[in-house]
């Protein structure tokens, strides 16, 4: 008979473990960059063995992948942008005002931890090409969430009648995107605070009656 607790304990721990070398690697990527980064390092730094490194990840490619997806996420549970909470419940939203309000909070959420990382990530990319083929390519999927996004605001009270959910997604890809956050947030000294109200107040001219 399977005791269900102790299995339950290994698999907390081993999840526990698992993410610790992700906060590893993260810091290291990010503060020597990742070309130098050695997995002994983020397994000295994470407190395991570099064997177990290898066994969770495989390689430092994987890894580096693991840790952008997880930054993106906020958590290393196997769910889509689309299928989170924060997401659905935007989609729940009673009205166009309402779910924008929402979407651009939750965008918000995750620019906040994937700015960290978006230098690394593009000077890991221009260092090792085989990084960027980690990800599909074709259709940004950032544009994907905004289009769902878009149609599914576009069709609620308070929208305007004379925005299509197309120029609507274009519009929250933009306004939206890691790019223009970065600029103003990191480069012009905004706070993410700022930028959340800026965002909002921005694309409600635009896509709400007023």
């Amino acid at each position: 008979m399977v005791d269900v607790k102790k299995v339950d304990k290994r698999a907390a721990k081993s999840r526990q473990t698992r993410l610790r070398m992700l906060d590893a690697a993260r810091e290291l990527f990010v503060e020597q960059g990742y070309g130098v980064t050695t997995l002994q390092e983020v397994a000295d730094r994470a407190g395991v063995a570099v064997q177990t490194i290898y066994f969770k990840f495989g390689n430092k490619r994987t890894l580096l992948k693991e840790v952008v997806d997880t930054a993106i996420a906020g958590d290393d549970e196997p769910v889509a942008t689309m299928e989170r909470p924060w997401f659905r419940e935007t989609l729940d939203a009673g009205t166009a005002e309402g779910h924008l309000r929402a979407h651009v909070a939750g965008t918000r959420a995750i620019l906040d931890r994937v700015a960290p990382i978006t230098e690394m990530l593009a000077a890991a990319s221009a260092m090792d090409p085989e990084v960027k083929s980690l990800w599909p390519q074709g259709t940004d999927p950032r544009y994907t969430v905004q289009s769902v996004a878009a149609e599914a605001m576009m069709a609620k009270p308070g929208a305007r009648d004379d925005v299509t959910a197309d120029f609507a997604a274009d519009l929250l890809y933009g306004l939206l995107s890691t790019e223009l956050y970065l600029l103003l947030v990191r480069e012009r000294g905004w706070s993410p605070e700022r930028w959340e109200q800026w965002a909002f107040d921005t694309l409600r001219i635009q896509l709400c009656d007023a």
